[in-house]
């Protein structure tokens, strides 16, 4: 019989609450399974859900009944694709293409729903069972819940070495090793997202103004917006997922209230968090809890979007994401390997400083799995909270824990919660696709431990090697690197000073992917213990760089070509002077953007003939020039705009001309 918690009939119940939410890995046997089904036929498919090196979850719809009849080759075998729809470039080929999805025995199955789809017999949505898979091509599991489990693997086994191998380390940390019963790693994510009315464009001068008065951060939501917010934090906590707070972001502006007291023209930012777990389940969780928001917002007629940079000019989606590592004892007790033995004395244990010495040192090679798409670049730029430089920050004072917005890492730490101490990496957004990035994450701060404890440096030692000064001599860090700032980065130094403390960031996905081979040594510790091997290194970075330039030239370029014919002369010939001249230089930025001629060719251009030769160096630097040159364009047309008496009859004329 079915654990009474999960049954079908309970008439005293509502009908969300009579569904199935979720599957906890313990006790789930094929009888169990079955019996659980059969308790509610609302579900009436199942789908394995793989996840390629690009982020993307596979679906598909098995009826039950096939599940049923083969229940032991799905969760033992898996199931057969031709691979036509992952991206595994270089792995997957058209004459090698079959791909095995082998279920995930480990964590929670989840139950999605069709609410515009009700079962004619139970009255309920009809569900579909998704099952996280992995994909298996040759005989090697290959996608990138795979790599994060041999990340979770090896992080576990290299520490047990470590407290065994290393007794001064051990000490310094507070642990007998003899004690110690298992590695606990810990993550979460916060989500943040626009949500706006289906159809409406931004007003960027209104949002801007709004951002500067943080005029919605964390104010009452209304209207539709606040029902879509509460039934999405009710939602994530049916699925088990421990929502801890939902609130509005900095971005937005305040909705219009119509005739009937409904709201309009909706354009605001939310963030919405929930409880850690383990590394593999925390990024199953950021999955599921991505679709269950988009679906309870359009379900109240309004559109979410994660994308990385939405809107150009203001506040862009970050998805913060929390790193730890504890010990779990003989008694039960768990012990955050991160907090020191004197919180009143020191940050960090000498594990901890391993950690954030081993994050920051291997950020190059770690951040091409963080941020590697057109739109993410878009984000981390000075001036939106949106990190940029490889610097942490660990606070004022060790009596005083501070945040510090402006860093990469922050360090998170609570003296009365011994086990709150953790990492905020600020990097990432809804878009990275969260297996890589803890992934690499993890594989970096495995490094410092290891520095860490053969070293034998105490706590107070390995403060003072992370908090050096460019120029003096470190056994790990680099010579003429910082490492750590309390300062406001963007407003205390200027950008020369950043990129010569901190390293110069990567502005393009092409110096993204060449971090990989500008860094070798680097490189390297992505792959120790097998976690990350050159063929999916290969193959993702071929899929990063195949996306960059499709974007690039079929999306990005038709998208600034509108925009230049959009820049339309304004005034007539007995304007003023100033009108005229501003004009002019506005034309001479649109055929330097738009106009070949028999002799030159057209900076659009250019970059097309670079892609289609493949020299991506090139590619890099002429995308970074057109983005400057739009963003010039645009602040001169609206400067151009602003001097114009009578713009809204003329732009109706120039429209008709044009037309």
């Amino acid at each position: 019989m079915a654990d009474s918690k999960y049954l079908f009939k309970q008439p005293d119940l509502s009908w969300e609450d009579r569904l199935l939410y979720f599957i906890p890995p313990e006790g789930r046997t094929p009888e169990k399974i079955k019996d659980l089904l059969n308790n509610h036929p609302e579900i009436k498919f199942v789908s394995l859900v793989g996840i390629d090196l690009d982020g993307n979850d596979t679906d598909e719809k098995i009826p039950i009944s096939v599940f049923f009849k083969e229940i032991e080759e799905f969760l033992n075998g898996g199931i057969q694709t031709d691979g036509s729809s992952v991206v595994l470039p270089g792995i997957v080929t058209i004459n090698n293409a079959k791909v095995d999805l082998m279920a995930d025995a480990s964590v929670n199955w989840t139950v999605d729903y069709n609410y515009e789809h009700i079962d004619s017999k139970t009255g309920l949505p009809v569900g579909t069972l998704r099952i996280p898979s992995f994909l298996v091509h040759g005989g090697e599991r290959v996608d990138s819940r795979s790599i994060l489990v041999k990340a979770q693997e090896n992080a576990k086994k290299q520490i047990k070495k470590y407290l065994s191998e290393y007794p001064s380390f051990a000490r310094n940390i507070g642990i007998d090793p003899e004690d110690v019963v298992d590695i606990v790693l810990t993550a979460a994510t916060e989500l943040e997202f626009w949500v706006k009315t289906p159809g409406d464009k931004a007003d960027i001068d209104q949002l801007t103004v709004s951002q500067v008065l943080q005029e919605q951060y964390w104010k009452r939501t209304k209207g539709n917006v606040r029902t879509s917010l509460e039934k999405s934090l009710i939602l994530l906590e049916r699925y088990g997922l421990n929502p801890e707070m939902g609130h509005k972001e900095v971005g937005g502006v305040t909705a219009q209230l119509g005739g009937e007291g409904r709201f309009s023209h909706v354009m605001e930012q939310i963030e919405i968090d929930w409880k850690y777990s383990y590394p593999l389940q925390a990024a199953d969780n950021e999955l599921l809890a991505r679709i269950a928001i988009k679906e309870v917002f359009r379900q109240h007629g309004l559109e979410v979007t994660f994308m990385p940079k939405p809107i150009e000019g203001v506040a862009g989606n970050g998805e913060h994401t929390h790193v730890g590592i504890a010990v779990r004892m003989k008694d039960g007790s768990i012990k955050n390997l991160f907090t020191p033995i004197n919180p009143e004395k020191d940050y960090l244990s000498p594990a901890g400083w391993g950690a954030l010495m081993g994050l920051l040192k291997n950020y190059e090679v770690v951040g091409t799995f963080i941020t590697c798409t057109n739109n993410a670049f878009n984000r981390l730029k000075p001036g939106f909270e949106a990190p940029v430089c490889i610097v942490a920050s660990i606070g004022h004072s060790v009596n005083m824990p501070s945040r510090n917005r402006t860093v990469l890492v922050g360090l998170i730490r609570d003296k009365s919660n011994p086990l709150a101490t953790r990492f905020e990496v600020r990097s990432p957004n809804p878009h990275t696709n969260t297996y890589l990035a803890l992934a690499a994450i993890y594989q970096s701060m495995i490094d410092g431990i290891g520095y860490a404890a053969k070293s034998g440096k105490t706590s107070e030692e390995l403060e003072k090697e992370f908090s050096k000064k460019p120029g003096e001599e470190s056994d790990y860090l680099e010579k003429d690197r910082a490492y750590r700032s309390e300062e406001d980065v963007f407003e205390y130094y200027t950008p020369e000073e950043r990129n010569k403390l901190f390293g110069t960031p990567p502005a393009t996905v092409w110096e993204a992917v060449e971090n990989l081979n500008k860094f070798p040594e680097k490189t390297e510790v992505l792959k120790h213990g097998n976690v990350f091997t050159q063929k999916l290194i290969n193959s993702y970075t071929h899929a990063m760089l195949h996306r960059w330039v499709m974007e690039l030239r079929d999306r990005i370029i038709p998208e600034n070509i509108e925009l230049v014919r959009s820049c339309i002369r304004l005034h007539d010939e007995e304007e003023n002077s100033l009108d005229k001249e501003r004009w002019n230089k506005i034309n001479d930025l649109k055929l330097y953007l738009l106009k070949d001629t028999s002799n030159t060719k057209s900076l659009f251009s250019k970059i097309k003939t670079a892609i289609s030769a493949k020299d991506y160096s090139t590619v890099s630097k002429l995308q970074l020039e057109m983005s400057s040159k739009i963003n010039e364009l645009k602040a001169l047309y609206s400067e151009y705009k602003r001097n114009i008496l009578h713009f809204e009859t003329l732009s109706n004329q120039g429209s008709a001309n044009r037309s």
